[in-house]
Order: C-alpha cells, then sequence, then structure tokens
C-alpha cells in the first residue's frame, strides 16, 4: 500500500514545484525592475502558473429547459449569477432592503409563476375591434366553449412607437385576435411584424369583397375573383413569414360563423395553447435576464481587461520575449482566462481554455493586430517625454493591446458558448479569424481612450527612474 508521505508528495509535488520555480522567477523579475506594477504583475503570472497545475473538474452544463421546470430553474440559475457579480446594496448602504434590480426581477419572477398557474384560457382582441358593446358580446359567445376563455379588449393600439414591443397582458395571452378594417394602415402592419415570435394569430377583418378563409395554412376560399384577388392582396402586403389564418365578417350577424374555426380550435387544443404560452414566457424573460446578465459581465470583463493589460505590458518591460505570443498566452491561460471562465460560468477545462486562447492569439498574430499596434504606437511613444527610460516601451504597449483583443475575442467566444459543456475546437479554428477581425474593430474605435491610458501607464513607469536620479544628484 502506498505511504501517505509518497500520497502526499503526488498530490502536493507539482504545486510546490511550481512555487518554488515561481519564487526564483518573480525575485529575478523583481531585480530587473522596480516598482508596485511589476510586483503586481509577477504575482499576477504567479497565480496563473499554480492555476494551470489545478486538475480540471467537470461540471454540468445545467438543465435541459424542454418544460416549464428546466425554465424555471434556469431562471433561478440567471438569479444566482445576478447575486454573485452585483453589488451587495445592504453592504453598501448599510439596510436590509435588496438592490432596485434585484428586486425589480423577484417582482417579474414572481408575475410570472403567477401567470403560469392561472387557468383557462386568455385572448388578446386588438387592432381596431368595434366599440360597440354588443357587438363583444356576440363575439365573446360566439367564441364561448368548454374551456373557461378571458378576453382581453385592446383600446386603439397607438400609430408610433419607439420600440413597437407588444405590452401586458396582450403579450403573455395565449392567443391572439387582431382586428382590421380596409385599407391595411402602416401602424397595423409594424405591430404585426412584432408579435412576439410563436404567438397564435388570427386576423379578423371587416371589409367586403373578401370571403373567409379556414383557419390553418391560409388558403383563399372559392368565390369571386375579385374576392379571392383582396383576400392575396391584404396577405401580399402583410408579408409575414406564415400568412395567419384570415376570418371575414360583414355584419355583426356574421361572427359566429366566421368564429367557427377559432372556436373549435380553442375548444380542442386548449392544454397545447398554454403549453406554449408557459413556454414563450419563460423564454422571454429569460432572454431578457440573459441580455442583462451579459451587460454586467462586460462590465466586470472591462475592469480585467484593464487591469492584465497593464500587467503584460509590465512582464514584457522587465523581460521582454521573443515573441509576444508566448506572453500573451501565458498571461490569458492563467490570471484573465480564469476570471473570464468565472464571470461566464464555463464549465470548460484548464486545457480546454487555454486551447481556446492559443487559437484566438494565433489568429490575432495571423491577421497582424501585433504590426498594426506597433507601427500607430512607435509615433505616440515618441511625443511621450519620459519614453527614453523605457527601450521597449513600443513592445509593451503592443502586448497590452494585443491583451486587449484577445480578451475581448475570448469574451465573444465565452458570450456564445454558455451553457456548452465543451468547446468545438474545430469551428473554433473556423471561425477565430473573424472573432478577432471583430474584435479588433471595436478596439480601434477605442484607440484614443487606449493612448490616454498608455500615457498614464508611462509616466508611472517613468517615476521610479525619475526618483532614483534625483536621489543621485543629492548625494553627489
Amino acid at each position: 500500500m502506498p505511504s501517505l508521505a509518497g500520497f502526499a508528495w503526488r498530490r502536493l509535488g507539482p504545486l510546490a514545484a511550481a512555487s518554488i520555480a515561481g519564487g526564483l522567477a518573480l525575485d529575478g523579475l523583481g531585480r530587473l525592475a522596480h516598482g508596485p506594477l511589476l510586483s503586481a504583475a509577477a504575482a499576477a503570472a504567479g497565480l496563473g502558473a499554480l492555476w494551470l497545475w489545478r486538475p480540471a473538474a467537470g461540471r454540468a452544463g445545467g438543465p435541459a429547459p424542454a418544460d416549464v421546470g428546466g425554465w424555471l430553474q434556469r431562471l433561478e440559475t440567471l438569479e444566482a449569477r445576478f447575486q454573485a457579480l452585483e453589488p451587495s446594496a445592504p453592504a453598501m448602504a448599510g439596510s436590509a432592503d435588496p438592490s432596485p434590480a434585484r428586486s425589480q426581477r423577484q417582482l417579474e419572477l414572481t408575475d410570472l409563476r403567477r401567470q403560469l398557474k392561472r387557468p383557462g384560457l386568455h385572448l388578446a382582441v386588438v387592432g381596431h375591434p368595434p366599440q360597440d358593446t354588443a357587438w363583444r358580446e356576440q363575439l365573446a359567445r360566439a367564441l364561448r366553449g368548454p374551456e373557461p376563455l378571458t378576453l382581453h379588449w385592446a383600446r386603439p393600439l397607438p400609430a408610433s412607437s419607439a420600440c413597437w414591443a407588444w405590452p401586458e397582458p396582450f403579450a403573455s395571452c395565449d392567443a391572439l385576435l387582431y382586428c382590421l378594417s380596409t385599407p391595411l394602415l402602416a401602424a397595423d402592419l409594424r405591430w404585426l411584424e412584432a408579435l412576439p415570435e410563436g404567438q397564435p394569430l388570427w386576423l379578423l377583418l371587416k371589409a367586403d369583397g373578401v370571403e373567409p378563409l379556414a383557419a390553418g395554412p391560409p388558403q383563399l376560399a372559392a368565390g369571386p375573383p375579385e374576392d379571392a384577388s383582396a383576400g392575396a392582396a391584404l396577405l401580399a402586403q402583410l408579408g409575414l413569414a406564415t400568412p395567419p389564418p384570415l376570418l371575414c365578417w360583414r355584419q355583426p350577424s356574421d361572427l359566429p360563423t366566421a368564429l367557427q374555426s377559432l372556436a373549435r380550435i380553442c375548444a380542442r387544443e386548449a392544454p397545447r395553447l398554454r403549453r406554449q404560452r408557459q413556454i414563450r414566457s419563460l423564454e422571454s424573460l429569460h432572454s431578457r435576464w440573459q441580455a442583462d446578465l451579459e451587460r454586467l459581465r462586460r462590465g466586470h470583463f472591462q475592469a480585467l481587461q484593464q487591469r492584465t493589460q497593464w500587467l503584460v505590458a509590465a512582464g514584457v518591460v522587465a523581460a521582454p520575449l521573443p515573441s509576444l505570443d508566448l506572453l500573451v498566452l501565458a498571461v490569458a491561460n492563467g490570471l484573465m482566462v480564469k476570471e473570464m471562465a468565472r464571470l461566464w460560468d464555463c464549465p470548460w477545462s484548464a486545457e480546454q481554455l487555454r486551447a481556446v486562447a492559443v487559437e484566438l492569439a494565433r489568429a490575432s498574430l495571423t491577421l497582424g493586430v501585433v504590426e498594426w499596434s506597433s507601427q500607430a504606437l512607435a509615433g505616440a511613444v515618441k511625443w511621450h517625454g519620459a519614453t527614453w527610460l523605457l527601450g521597449s516601451a513600443v513592445q509593451a504597449l503592443s502586448a497590452a493591446y494585443l491583451t486587449r483583443v484577445v480578451g475581448r475575442a475570448m469574451a465573444d467566444s465565452l458570450a456564445r458558448s454558455v451553457g456548452v459543456a465543451e468547446p468545438d475546437l474545430e469551428r473554433l479554428r473556423r471561425e477565430a479569424p473573424l472573432l478577432v477581425a471583430r474584435a479588433a474593430e471595436r478596439e480601434r474605435i477605442d484607440w484614443p481612450a487606449f493612448l490616454r491610458q498608455s500615457q498614464r501607464w508611462l509616466g508611472e513607469q517613468a517615476r521610479p527612474g525619475q526618483a532614483i536620479r534625483q536621489s543621485s544628484q543629492h548625494l553627489a
């Protein structure tokens, strides 16, 4: 049986070896340069080296949101991620109340849970329905069936809107009956185009010369040629990907016949319509929360990106390497990529993250990010009066800029891979040039801000040298 000492050495030996090697390397770097920034860079590099020795821990990618329970579990997981990334409101304000954003999410989730449990069917009647009470009562009687039915009547929709988003409760109804009249208005077309994806839609048209259309795939009913032509013209004007069923009426007494197909569907397919509405509402809330979480992650990433780029630049100044890709990959596989994996809750192992970073860095070098940044920075560095202290200033700033590009491309890759158990390296190799090109283009837009940050960093690096020179003059 293996001894306890042998077991401990197998478990802790690599970590001890990495610590000793890292300590020797950090001591040498510390002698080459002075200043807190280099110390921080060395410490970050040491942490990254230790992390690379950590055994990979696999983790499940989360529940498959195939049903209501799965989607609710995913929403609860997102709420936990928000709590981990958002600043603690009670700690900051000294109160026991949650943050406004968290309170809003809790309210949205509570409302959604209540909506998921509501009985019967809910049908929204929108567009331009007649305001006559008798007409509305007749429509309700025509749709009455064995399933409890709640009608949500809308006022005339506005002719213009800033976002063209359907308000509640219409967006969360099981189906929507849009009342139209000829000629078709442009606002009606915009509202129909903004309809939530997957929401069942029927058109109730009051017009002469158009025959009713049956439910299902719309087919023009047999009738006079002008009737078929008018119905086809209306559907062509809508231009929807899936033309909805068209129900027509001329007199109030026509409503029972016009709505007969819709009444049959409400009676026969009520469970399916309810389930579709539940999944649609869950998907919509999850999509909004996912977008909010991504913005929060990007805010944390920007701070991490700026901190890491100057650690990389300080490392290049202390010990310039023959190729920038080795330096960037070392840092990316250490501190920055580990923190990014935590931000995006990525279950990939250290080896998988390192492989993704390698592909993105190779694409960056292939696309000439280093050459472009070096040429662009050469003139800017000359203008800075203290750069004579830094013989490798251009190389350091180019390494910092390359770190920005690789980091942003890595962030885009992680954002696209949320919930994926492992990376598809073959697909990544094909898409890496496009990811890097987009990241480089966005970073070029922010080039003036990077130059301002570079000037501040160069000034910080020059201060230790100025202090030494002043001390020498004082001693002389």
